[in-house]
């Protein structure tokens, strides 16, 4: 067995190892990116600040030369939150043996961690004669806490003299990339060049529809626009991509856990300027390190067809490029009819829908709480009721077409200005479905809902609403309980009893009616 064994590791040690060459792609042809938004963001635009919780599948087209044998393939400039189990790389003359999402990025913090142990040169200003100098130094420790150096002087901190001090590198290590890099390992029988396609999904992106309801002045029509918001959340753009965004909940599993490579900003940290006999706190834990911004923060400018602005446009432009929607099996599919260029942490806004002169109701309502009263009878303040702009998704109304989640921001005209005067938040609406944009409240129609004394088996209530405008106002009160009576008729809204009034100009209406107890 012994011999064996030798002979075994003789073979092993004599056994060829196969050269790799490395192939360093960092050009792009051409480039799509299909966005999905948030699965748990909900309905609603996208909320400022943080790492965009939606993702997108990124197809990129480049052209490589491969050469003859084992290689390794870097493509440079993949996406900052890719999900290197879900990459695909096809045109290869062979198939991938091994991939890796290379998760060191090129930074101070990295450059000081790969030089640990090794020469540097330090560059500083001499305090006795302000001239600068230069020397050899060997980094001890970093970047964690400060770094610590051996010079011709000693072992010092750097960035503690007070004075100005930089170091400087034989070279970037082979393994730092400028930018997010995946490696893959392939064999080719032969030198060629070849046209690959590499897919794959990717963290920090999300979008959503930003919507501007213009009001005519009529009071009775509106025009509806919506801009198609992309965002980018990550370090990596793409130029020039063909993008489209996906409407709809596909189902989505849990990802794995971005691999993070080391802290990106270096923190030095240096002894007190002070001395060891004056200074009273020696031994104390010095304090911690500022916490770094989050590195997946995206940028809040908003680009709106080569203007840029901090909120949503007050009025709609004519669109030079609008979506078209298309079907994707039972989600909607919004695709940009020319390339664009999804900048890294930055948003981006493209028209998407246009409809004119849509109808609309003007609704004010109220909310029944029935264990909120005064015992007393006298009942709380009248409350201002809710305004609420209502119309159905149909083409006879004006719209018929699926509606995107996203923000409302509703104008009215006042003296020919357009000045808003409400923003709500849009689930997804199908064709044929109701749509609300609610713009807040009125103090004009107000309401109050007063509870009587309540008998062995009857609580009564009494509501007030008062209408101060000089025209008609129809105002709408939901009873989600049981009815034991009621003085006039209740419509069906919704599978809820709704009592549904119009309040003459300046005038008021009332309501009395009981709800069953359960004894």
């Amino acid at each position: 067995m012994r011999r064996i064994a030798l002979a075994l590791t003789s073979l092993l040690a004599a056994w060829p190892v196969a050269a790799q060459t490395l192939v360093e792609s960092d050009r792009i042809d051409s480039t799509s990116v299909t966005l999905y938004r948030d699965p748990q963001r909900g309905e609603g635009a996208i909320r400022a600040g943080g790492w965009p919780g939606g993702y997108a599948l990124v197809t990129e087209t480049r052209t490589i030369r491969v050469p003859a044998g084992r290689s390794v393939i870097r493509f440079v400039g993949v996406s900052e939150g890719m999900l290197p189990e879900t990459a695909i790389v096809t045109g290869l003359p062979r198939q991938v043996n091994e991939k890796n999402r290379d998760a060191r990025l090129l930074s101070p913090a990295a450059l000081i961690d790969a030089y640990l142990k090794r020469r540097v040169t330090i560059r500083r200003t001499d305090r006795a004669t302000g001239k600068v100098r230069e020397g050899e130094a060997v980094i001890q420790s970093g970047p964690g806490g400060g770094v610590v150096l051996t010079t011709a002087d000693g072992v010092e901190a750097l960035g503690c003299s007070g004075l100005p001090e930089r170091l400087t590198y034989p070279g970037v290590p082979a393994d730092l990339s400028a930018r997010p890099t995946l490696s893959v390992t392939t064999d080719s029988a032969a030198a060629a060049t070849v046209t690959v396609q590499l897919s794959y999904l990717a963290q920090g992106f999300d979008w959503s529809a930003n919507y501007v309801a213009r009001v005519a002045d009529d009071g009775e029509t509106l025009d509806l626009f919506a801009w198609l918001t992309v965002v980018n959340g990550g370090s990596q753009g793409f130029a020039d991509a063909n993008t489209n965004a996906v409407a709809g909940a596909p189902n989505k599993e849990a990802a794995a856990v971005l691999p993070r490579g080391p802290d990106l900003a270096l923190h030095l940290r240096c002894w007190p300027m002070d001395t060891t006999s004056t200074f009273p706190r020696w031994g104390m834990e010095p304090p911690s390190p500022p916490a770094p911004a989050a590195p997946m923060a995206y940028a809040e400018d908003i680009v709106v067809t080569g203007m840029r602005s901090a909120r949503m446009p007050m009025a709609a432009p004519v669109p030079a490029m609008v979506a078209q929607q298309e079907e994707l099996g039972d989600l909607k599919l919004y695709r940009i009819p020319e390339p664009v260029t999804v900048a890294a942490q930055s948003r981006k806004q493209v028209a998407m829908i246009d409809r004119k002169k849509v109808r609309f109701e003007r609704v004010y309502t109220g909310r029944f709480e029935p264990f909120d009263y005064d015992a007393d009878g006298d009942g709380p303040e009248s409350e201002a009721a809710a305004r609420i702009l209502r119309t159905e998704n149909l083409a006879a109304k004006g719209l018929g077409l699926p509606l995107p989640a996203g923000g409302v921001a509703v104008f009215e005209q006042a003296r020919g200005e357009s000045l808003l005067v409400g923003e709500s938040d849009l689930a997804d609406r199908a064709v044929g479905e109701e749509v609300e944009f609610g713009t807040g409240e009125s103090d004009d129609v107000r309401y109050r809902v007063v509870a009587r004394p309540p008998s062995r088996r009857r609580q009564p209530f009494v509501v007030e609403v008062t209408n101060a405008r000089a025209t008609p106002e129809t105002f709408e009160l939901a009873i989600p309980y049981g009815l034991a009576s009621s003085n006039a008729k209740l419509i069906e809204r919704k599978g809820v009893k709704t009592w549904r009034v119009t309040v003459p100009a300046n005038g008021a209406a009332h309501l009395e009616f009981a709800l069953r107890l359960e004894r």
